[in-house]
């Protein structure tokens, strides 16, 4: 696909789902990565398995993304390792679904902090590395529901338009020094977390996808690779909807 060979990446919530996916699809083009995980080390750890065996190199790292000092360490951690981090892919995330009037400080305050607080702490500590390289990759999970809102999802929707609005401004500002930033805006995609819905949730949401199917993890991965790669160096502050026309 895209050759990434040397390149060295560090993907947040890399253990499973599409961040593992991502992991997975960098690998194989070449890449080095830094599987980051908070609860999942098992499958963080079967992760690195994996890409060892594709012959590329990897760590697991425990990370809170909405722990300023977790991150940091996180970031010396990768750095002693690899020397440089050339990819960044703001992946991890949660959800703490409910209706507006029911929801609780502490999940907006939760969602706030994982989803977009993580995503500009692991911003502002790793453009620092890419702008001494002059040279980067940055790659932020959005959704489409940052883009439209989705009812019971007023605190993600809001952390995920938000990493739009931060995306746009960071490709402004780095742009000169041939770092980009681009986001993804997945739809309904296959994962650890879809599998739990109800059926009848599941019809719903299906319903409204012009495709008429779920995405897959490696679809989305497919997106990243292309914006980490040298055929992307010119686009920058985009965000790409991979939805099935949702």
């Amino acid at each position: 696909m895209f050759s990434l060979e040397g390149r060295c990446a560090l993907v947040t919530g890399g253990g499973r789902g599409i961040g593992k996916a991502i992991a997975m699809a960098l690998a194989e083009q070449g890449a080095k990565v830094a599987v980051i995980y908070n609860g999942s080390k098992d499958r963080a750890e079967a992760v690195v398995s994996e890409i060892e065996e594709l012959g590329s190199e990897a760590i697991a790292v425990k990370c809170n993304v909405a722990d300023v000092a977790e991150c940091e360490s996180t970031v010396a951690e990768v750095m002693e390792k690899f020397g440089r981090i050339d990819i960044l892919v703001n992946n991890a995330g949660i959800t703490r679904d409910n209706l507006l009037l029911r929801m609780k400080d502490e999940e907006f305050d939760d969602v706030i902090a994982a989803n977009l607080k993580g995503t500009f702490t692991m911003t502002r500590l790793v453009s620092k590395i890419m702008l001494k390289q002059k040279y980067g990759r940055i790659v932020n999970l959005s959704s489409v529901s940052g883009v439209y809102g989705n009812a019971g999802q007023a605190n993600y929707a809001a952390s995920k338009a938000g990493v739009i609005g931060m995306t746009k401004s960071v490709a402004k500002e780095l742009a000169g020094r041939n770092i980009t930033c681009n986001a993804l805006a997945p739809g309904f995609i296959e994962t650890d977390m879809t599998d739990a819905m109800p059926e009848k949730a599941k019809e719903a949401i299906l319903a409204s996808v012009p495709a008429k199917r779920t995405g897959k993890s490696e679809e989305v991965a497919a997106a990243a690779v292309f914006f980490a790669s040298e055929e992307a160096s010119y686009v920058t502050g985009q965000v790409l909807e991979i939805s099935g026309g949702m």
